[in-house]
Formats: C-alpha cells, structure tokens, sequence
C-alpha cells in the first residue's frame, strides 16, 4: 500500500463501498406487471416489496406477516418465460444491478453482467432478485427483510431469538411465492454468488421441472466442515460482546464492537492474501506510532479493514449475522439426507463458475459438487475465475466469463 495515510483512508473508502455490496407477504400489496416497462431498461431500479399474511418455515414454525424487498430488470414477456432469478450472497442484497438514484455512487455487485446488450441481457430477459430472509442489512434503507430484528406483531417488540430459525430452503420457498405472485412458474435460468449459489443448487433440487438453466458462482453444494469452521469463527466476536445479551439488546446498546469484528473477520476472508500483500506494505496506520513500539498503534491494513467492518456495521444486524450463519452451516442441497440424493435430482444444465483461490469454499468441494451432478446424468461445465482476490472474484471478476453465460443462457 501507499505510504501516505491519505491513501489508506481512499483505499477504506473505496472497500467500504464495495463492502456495502458485498456487504438473502399481502397479495394486495403486489404491484401489478404493468409496472415493468415496455421500453429499454435505462439502469434506474425501483425497489418493491412482497408480503405474505403468513409463511411457514420447512421446520413448521409459523412468521407472520413475511416481507422482503425484491428488484427487476427487463420486462417479462406474455409467456412468461424469460425469467432469470439472482439469488444474493451473505451480505448482499437484492440490488444486483441499476442504480437507485441517478447520483448512486456505485451500481448493484453484477452490473458488469446485468442490462442491455450484457450477457444477462435485459433486452431478452426478466432479471429479478429479492432479499432474503434474515437479511444482513437489515438497518439499510433499501432493504426490506423479515428477521430478529423486525417487530413480532403477537408483542409490538423485536421478534429477537424468538424468531424461528430458518434456512436456505426458506429462501428459496419465499422467492417461489414471489415469482408465483407475478405467474411465473418456470426460470430461464437460476443463477447467485456464495450463499446466492446455495440458494441456486435448491431451486435446482427442489423443483428440478422449473429450472431450466442453473449457474452456481463460487459455491459448493453444501457446507462443509472448513465452510462451518468459517462460519463458526464469523460468528464468535458477536456472541463474546457482553452487549448481544443472547440476542436481547434491541432496547439496549447493541453489540457493535461484536458486530464490526465479525464483519472484519467476512471481509478479509473473501479475499485473498495475494490481494492483501500487492495492495498494502507494511505501513503504519500512523505515521507517528509504531506498531512495533506501542501496544495500541496498528499497520495500514489492519485500519482499512477496520474502517470497511465500521461501515458496513452502520446497516447490519449482529442477530442476522447470527442466523445467516446458522442457515448457511444446515445447507445441504436438496434439504435431506444424503448430498449424492440432493444433488442427483438437479436435471438444468449446469455451468459452475469458482475460483482456485477461495479461502471461503474450498476449490476441490466444488468440484466434487460438479462431479456428483454430473454422476446423476445431467450436464455440469466448470469454469474458473482469475484474479488476486479469492472468492470475491466471483463478484468483481464476474465479467470474465461473460461471453460464456451468454451463450449458455442461449443454448
């Protein structure tokens, strides 16, 4: 890195946008189709939301009412048949692509990929994304989410750990009701990041007869022992915060100090040490205190990735932290027994996108993955992302592959 402080402050800055990205239901309430233009998508998006009276989790817990926010780029044609869904990862949101507001000042984690004339082309087709249950961002102002942190209608209070535990098959129940809402009843294609592609590899198991084309982004297709030893460490600095108070802190101070360690501990294990030594030395955080000297004083990379963990706390919720790692820990596709089962049922063809420097899924996991679709006879593709920053570059180096979606999404 820079040797100046001024640099390391730019640096944050820019992560900490990223980060925001980087950084998962009424029928009156639905708006109606005609809401989507009939004219060239021009990259601005209006954020909606969908609400059930009341959903019912594969465990048998009741959540009443159920909204998430939900995003759309494109129009969907009168067959209705040009759908392709985008399912988030951790500690993303719905916002794929587009801006919200002309001045915005970066555009949704897969803009590279998503608008007309790109490989997902909205010219052609639907794109449509939703938040997801438990939603990270829960405090962000173009999110809406059902979880801990949203008032349980039965007290006027947060729901807290009352709320029901929920998982990756959750996710994709309420985004099926929500394509069902808009008489969509088959995908063009499935297609998310990370815990976005577990959602993927379930939308494939679980309701093999309606998707037709699936595309998993660095993402295995279940957690493993490394993935719940990772997530088990993300989740450690909020439990140990005296302010979590096991999750009873939304009439209190909540534990942010926690929080901003957990979301330190997500940013540096999505990206890669080759990452962290081209763009820092070893430079001090200040000029005037050496680290090596004073117990306090910190490097340059230790206060960036300090800074980007402060920002993204600002919209997050450390009990959705908590529950997004619990969901993600049960993930094992198809939701039953046996991975080989699960995954034997997927009938799309597949194109699995990774990275052979993931520090989050382990490279030969998703191999494995692929292979055990491709046991079950159906056709898997594998093609692997290069870069310097691990797992995130099956966000920021998506674009590599962008002819191959293409044509995929064609085939």
């Amino acid at each position: 890195m820079h040797d100046s402080i001024e640099s390391s402050t730019t640096l944050a800055r820019c992560h900490s946008r990223n980060a925001r990205h980087l950084a998962g239901i009424a029928l009156a309430m639905l708006l109606p189709l005609a809401c989507a233009s009939a004219v060239a998508w021009d990259g601005l998006v209006e954020k909606q939301v969908f609400e059930m009276d009341a959903y019912t989790t594969v465990s048998g817990e009741t959540i009443a009412p159920l909204r998430v926010g939900w995003e759309a780029y494109g129009t969907l044609n009168e067959e209705k048949d040009n759908v392709i869904l985008i399912t988030h990862f951790f500690s993303g949101t719905s916002h794929a692509a587009g801006r919200y507001a002309e001045d915005d000042e970066a555009p949704g984690y897969w803009d590279a990929i998503i608008g007309p004339g790109k490989p997902l082309d909205t010219d052609e087709y639907y794109v449509i994304a939703s938040d997801t249950l438990v939603n990270l961002n829960a405090h962000a102002p173009n999110v809406t989410t059902t979880g801990p942190a949203t008032t349980n209608p039965d007290t006027g209070e947060p729901w807290g750990t009352d709320f029901p535990l929920v998982t990756i098959r959750d996710f994709v129940e309420v985004q099926k009701a929500l394509l069902e809402s808009q008489g969509i009843e088959r995908l063009h294609a499935v297609m998310g990041a990370s815990m976005g592609a577990l959602q993927a590899y379930e939308w494939a198991s679980a309701y093999p007869e309606q998707v037709e084309r699936l595309i998993p982004v660095i993402g295995g297709g279940v957690a493993d022992p490394w993935l719940l030893a990772t997530l088990s460490a993300w989740a450690a600095p909020i439990r140990l915060d005296a302010n979590w108070n096991g999750g009873d802190y939304y009439d209190g101070e909540p534990p942010l100090d926690g929080l901003r360690e957990s979301l330190k501990l997500v940013t540096l294990n999505a990206n890669h040490w080759q990452w962290a030594n081209e763009t820092f030395d070893r430079s001090w955080a200040d000029k005037d205190a050496d680290p090596t000297r004073e117990l306090e004083a910190r490097y340059a990379i230790e206060q960036t990735l300090d800074g980007i963990a402060a920002s993204r706390a600002e919209l997050a919720d450390a009990n959705h932290l908590l529950y997004l790692v619990k969901a993600n820990q049960a993930f094992l596709t198809g939701h039953g027994e046996s991975l080989e089962e699960g995954l034997a049922r997927i009938e799309a063809p597949t194109l699995i996108l990774y990275s052979e420097s993931d520090l989050v899924f382990a490279p030969e996991g998703v191999r494995q993955t692929a292979e055990l679709i491709e046991a079950g006879g159906t056709e898997v593709e594998t093609v692997t992302l290069e870069g310097k920053r691990g797992h995130l570059d099956g966000v920021v180096a998506i674009d590599q592959a962008g002819e191959r979606i293409r044509d995929f999404l064609a085939e």
